[in-house]
This record gives C-alpha cells, sequence and structure tokens, in this order.
C-alpha cells in the first residue's frame, strides 16, 4: 500500500540506492569501453546508467516511482505456494539447459539490473519493505545477491573449462597448479581476510540495529515465531512433515550422503576444477538439493511465511486475525472414502480385549494404509530398478548394484519432500502413509 509519510521516509534512501546502481552501470560502461573494447556495450551500460539515475532523481525529489496496484496484485496471486515451488524449479532447468548462454558477463549483469529495478520499486510498497528491511531479514536479502553472484562465478567457470576440454586443452585451473608455502603467502591472504570481513561487521553493526526485541515473556508468544534464518528451512519442513522426521530423519540423510558423495561417485574427472558437462549428474543433484531444497525453503519461511504460519505473497498485508482454513487429508482417506466411497477399514481398539489381538491389529492398520505402502513400494522398489534398466543404465553399470542402490535411495528420498510439498499445496495430502498407532507418519 502507499501511504505519503511512508513514501516521505523510503524516498531517499531508494534515491541513494539507485544511485548505487548507477554507478555500477557505469563503472560497467567504462570496462567495457577501455579493457574490453566493445564501445556498444558500453553505451547501452550508460544509457541503463542513465535510466538509474533518472530514478535516483526522482526518488530524491520524493516522487518514485510506484509499482501500480493491479501489477502488485497480480504478482501477489502468482507467487502461491505451488506457482513459486515449481516456478523455482523450472528457473533452475531454463539456467541449466541455457547455461552457456547466461553466463555471458553482458547477460549476467542485464538480469542483476532487471532484478536490482524489481527490487527498488517493491520497496515502494510498505508491506514489502517491513518484511525485507526487518533487521532480521536483511542480512538473507544481502545473502540472496551473494549467492546468486557466486553460483554465476562459479559455472561461468564451468562454461569456460568445457569449452577448453571440448578443443583439447587443459583447465584454467592447470595454470595454477605451482606449490607456495603457507607462512606467508597463505597466512597473508588470511590476515587480509580477516582484517576486511572484520571492518565489514562493524560498519554492518553501526548501520543496522540489533534485532532485539522485548525480554521473554510466557504468557505472550510471538506471532510468527520463527527460528533463526539457518535453522527456518527446518523449521518450514513441520509443515509437510513429523519433527521427528524433520528433526532426526532428515538431518541424518544430509549428513550422511555427503559423506557417502565420495564413495559413490566413480568419475576421475572434474577433481581440482569446475566442469558442467564431465559431472552433469553430481552438478545437477547438488545445484537442486541446494538451491531447489534448502536455498528455497529458507526464502519461504523468512520472506513468505507471517503470522499464523500463513503463506503470503510479497506485497499482500500480514494480517494477524487471517486465518485460512486447512483441510489435512490422508492418502488412505482419499483411496478409501473420496475414490470407493467406503468408510475407512476399522482398526481394532488397544485398550479393548479382542481376539484379534496385536497381529490382529497390526494387520488392519496395513490393510488401511496400503494404498499408500503400495504407492511407497512402487517408488523406493520398482522406479529404482526401472530406473536403472533405462534412463541410469550407464550410471548403474559404472557404479555397480551396490553404489547404484545406495545413490538412488537418497536421490528419492530427497526427490520426497517436493513431491510431499507439491501434494500438501495441491491436495492437502498430509500423509502418504499414517500410523499413529505405531508413531508411524510419512
Amino acid at each position: 500500500m502507499f501511504s505519503p509519510e511512508f513514501i516521505a521516509d523510503i524516498a531517499p534512501r531508494l534515491g541513494w540506492f539507485f544511485l548505487v546502481v548507477c554507478a555500477m552501470n557505469v563503472v560497467a560502461g567504462g570496462y567495457a569501453w577501455r579493457r574490453l573494447r566493445r564501445p556498444g556495450w558500453a553505451v547501452l551500460w550508460w544509457i541503463v546508467a542513465a535510466g538509474f539515475g533518472g530514478l535516483a532523481v526522482a526518488a530524491f525529489r520524493g516522487t518514485p516511482l510506484l509499482l501500480p496496484e493491479r501489477v502488485k496484485d497480480a504478482i501477489d496471486w502468482l507467487f502461491g505456494p505451488v506457482t513459486v515451488t515449481l516456478g523455482c524449479y523450472t528457473v533452475l532447468v531454463v539456467l541449466y539447459v541455457g547455461r552457456r548462454f547466461f553466463v555471458r558477463p553482458a547477460v549476467a549483469l542485464g538480469l542483476l539490473n532487471a532484478a536490482l529495478l524489481a527490487f527498488g520499486l517493491a520497496l515502494t510498497d510498505s508491506d514489502f519493505a517491513r518484511v525485507v528491511t526487518a533487521p532480521d531479514n536483511l542480512a538473507v536479502v544481502g545473502m540472496v545477491f551473494l549467492l546468486a553472484f557466486f553460483v554465476w562465478l562459479a559455472a561461468a567457470q564451468a562454461v569456460r573449462n568445457d569449452r577448453r576440454a571440448a578443443c583439447g586443452t587443459p583447465p584454467v585451473e592447470k595454470k595454477y597448479d605451482q606449490k607456495v608455502f603457507v607462512w606467508p603467502d597463505l597466512v597473508y591472504v588470511e590476515l587480509i581476510a580477516l582484517v576486511l570481513v572484520t571492518v565489514g561487521l562493524i560498519v554492518w553493526s553501526m548501520a543496522v540495529s540489533a534485532p532485539l526485541e522485548q525480554p521473554a515473556n510466557p504468557v505472550v508468544t510471538p506471532n510468527p515465531s520463527k527460528a533463526p534464518w539457518y535453522f527456518v528451512g527446518l523449521q518450514e519442513l513441520l509443515v509437510f512433515s513429523d519433527a521427528w522426521n524433520v528433526g532426526v530423519v532428515v538431518p541424518c540423510l544430509i549428513i550422511v550422503g555427503l559423506m557417502a558423495i565420495p564413495y559413490l561417485d566413480p568419475n576421475p574427472q572434474g577433481n581440482g576444477y569446475y566442469t558442467i558437462d564431465q559431472r552433469p549428474f553430481a552438478y545437477t543433484t547438488f545445484m537442486f538439493g541446494f538451491l531447489g531444497l534448502w536455498v528455497l525453503l529458507i526464502l519461504v519461511g523468512t520472506l513468505m511465511r507471517g503470522p499464523n504460519w500463513n503463506f503470503f505473497g510479497p506485497f499482500a498485508p500480514r494480517d494477524p486475525h487471517l486465518l485460512t482454513a486447512q483441510h489435512n487429508v490422508k492418502l488412505s482417506e482419499y483411496f478409501w472414502t473420496v475414490w470407493l466411497g467406503r468408510p475407512l477399514p476399522p482398526v481394532p481398539n488397544a485398550a479393548v480385549p479382542n481376539a484379534a489381538g496385536a497381529m490382529g491389529r497390526l494387520a488392519a492398520v496395513v490393510w488401511r494404509e496400503l494404498p499408500g505402502l503400495v504407492l511407497l513400494g512402487l517408488y523406493f522398489v520398482v522406479l529404482p530398478i526401472v530406473l536403472g534398466r533405462t534412463a541410469l543404465r550407464g550410471l548403474r553399470q559404472q557404479m555397480g548394484r551396490g553404489r547404484y542402490w545406495i545413490m538412488i535411495l537418497l536421490w528419492l528420498f530427497m526427490l520426497t519432500l517436493p513431491l510431499k510439498m507439491i501434494l500438501h499445496w495441491s491436495w492437502n495430502v498430509s500423509y502418504v502413509v499414517s500410523m499413529p498407532e505405531y508413531l508411524l507418519n510419512l
């Protein structure tokens, strides 16, 4: 929403923001003119700089460019949980397929300018600005741009090495095989980095107030009560699974999976240098797990979860009185009640003596959850066999039977997270298999 008081407060800071982006493009144009000898690109970046300069002048005058309400409503409608998740995965696929195009410095700088322009225009909305400029969230927003830069830098180096490998030349990293002494070469560089990071933290602490709140009150609980940003991804997982699964099983699988990588990967190529073509499976798996799952969950939990843990769009007001009705349905209820039109199979009560006994009660629970158990069997048993004989046949022959099964099971466990998210948001499926009688919910 717009208000004169908010615009008057945000306008000077927005002016400085656009001015910094303007200076960045001026420097980029000068670099293209003098070092790259590309006058066309230099003129283009100077034109972009002039545009950001005009936005800075308008902001300093107190009349910044504002996003229309219809545009913000359309963005809020588009940024639903399903579209955000699927959109993120689609972007990752497009970036991977077109990596040779997107790693070009001119293309990357153009995307950066577009992102900074969209971010600056969005700051004119008070609800968006209140979320992204909160002391708790400001560091996360900055890390998004840093993460994008380092992912681009690594991908650009990998594409460059892949082109050199296609021509029969060694990777760029081979030029730096010369050994150096730890002292003074490495220690000196680390000391300089330590000084720079310390100065940066001091400046940050002086510019941004620490997110300290009132003393803890056991009677008043914050709404929402969020974990620190490095744990908010795990907190987001609690929406889709039980606490024992999220807090114990998932972290253990992540640690075991990372430890198993050196023993599972039989590819001798790509050690000590950046590459994608020589290690496509390892690269796509890691980037999907890191960006598509972990980073995405952190951003969703930090920027899109509001009061009552509801999902809010970028410009939606964080209304603490908003209650969203969620009808969690188990897969067994879908199968027996919705699809077959029958009641759930009864399970004998353990507190009431009956002739069935413990085994009969277990059989009744298994019969009730049979659809989910069959689905999990197809997913974790049949699907690896089919993939090993079709799409992943070469990888299975290269890895061997034992390493292939460990790898594919870890991979399928990782894919259960986005599948569970889509099922929960699209069809309100809470559990594929629900056995509360035995404290087992999947």
